[in-house]
């Protein structure tokens, strides 16, 4: 048995977990998630908790298995509590606006790049640290949000000018040396 899979995942209160056909849907202090699974799993519903079950042990619904648990957990704990990523700007001249849903940054290219912020995720910037941060219900959203902002100007390893994770530590390597 799978793990992570086996484990029941605890209901919080204020939080109501509802099944139709595949699609499992949480609501929350915070809003309502949305999410269908495979036929394979089975999903039991009780008072306070969620178990997750496999039809098969074939190495396919064993992955699906404990997948399938993660996510419901993510959804319980996107309603309740929220994720937040945050990033860092770094570089002389960088810089970085909010205007309206949307992010606008400067990063030394000759234009600006606009960042929109899909439905359901919130983009802030402080301009004296310049630190943004992606809030929202949704992990899978808010981690593809923050990784499309640090696309648009990855770190580079010289000078470590770019756009990081808070936490991300860059490797620096030694530039030329002066013969």
């Amino acid at each position: 048995m799978s793990r992570v899979g086996k484990l029941p995942i605890a209901v919080p209160a204020g939080v109501k977990v509802s099944m139709a056909e595949r699609a499992v849907t949480v609501v929350g202090p915070k809003g309502n998630l949305t999410k269908s699974f495979h036929d394979g799993i089975t999903i039991a519903l009780a008072d306070d908790a969620v178990t997750v079950t496999r039809s098969s042990n074939t190495p396919y619904y064993r992955a699906l298995h404990g997948l399938t648990r993660a996510l419901i957990n993510n959804m319980v704990i996107g309603v309740t509590k929220g994720y937040v990523k945050e990033l860092e700007l770094v570089g002389v001249g960088y810089r970085g606006e909010v205007k309206g849903k949307h992010l606008m940054l400067y990063v030394g290219y000759s234009h600006p790049v606009l960042v929109k912020a899909p439905e359901g995720v919130t983009i802030t910037f402080e301009p004296k640290g310049g630190l943004i941060t992606v809030t929202g219900i949704d992990k899978e959203l808010v981690g593809q949000t923050a990784d499309r902002i640090r696309n648009v100007r990855k770190p580079e390893p010289y000078k470590g000018k770019g756009i990081k994770y808070k936490d991300e530590h860059i490797r620096r390597k030694a530039g030329k040396t002066a013969a």
